[in-house]
């Protein structure tokens, strides 16, 4: 498996499925009150950062069951979608795997930071305050820009003509 030793690496699982022919994709959108008002461009797929010489798909794995509340489907089919350089130069590696997922029921874990700045006062947050349902196109438009790429690659991987 991959490992990686800067520490500037997450890696993240892109769930998908087929609805009546269409292909979509669980996208999550970041919890916490800078992400409050934020939609298009901002969603992300479920992932979270590796520590040095982790084993990366074991964490995409960690993370999407962090993320969602719900482990990945046993004995599904893992493709990896390599990886990508966000604005910020973290290295994030994908993999896809089919499956199903109930948004209503997925619950992420929480973060703490002091909000409002200042107060001193700190809060709970979610780290994913929703997750949800998107055909490719408009996964596109939800989907952070560096992301992108992982849609193309699953879409070519399922439509290979």
């Amino acid at each position: 498996m991959a490992r990686d030793k800067s520490g500037l690496t997450s890696a993240g699982i892109l769930l998908w499925r087929r609805r009546a022919g269409i292909l979509e994709v669980l996208l999550g959108h970041p919890g916490g009150p800078y992400w409050a008002t934020k939609d298009a461009g901002h969603w992300t797929i479920p992932k979270g950062e590796a520590a040095p010489g982790e084993d990366l798909l074991a964490v995409a794995r960690r993370e999407f069951g962090e993320e969602t509340g719900h482990p990945l489907p046993a004995g599904a089919l893992v493709l990896a979608l390599g990886e990508i350089r966000q604005k910020s130069g973290k290295r994030v590696l994908g993999w896809a795997v089919e499956g199903d997922l109930d948004p209503s029921a997925a619950v992420s874990n929480t973060f703490e930071m002091e909000w409002p700045p200042g107060s001193g006062v700190l809060r709970s947050f979610p780290e994913i305050d929703r997750v949800a349902w998107f055909d490719l196109a408009e996964a596109r438009l939800r989907l952070k820009a560096a992301q992108v790429p992982f849609l193309d690659r699953l879409g070519d991987a399922q439509d290979p003509g």
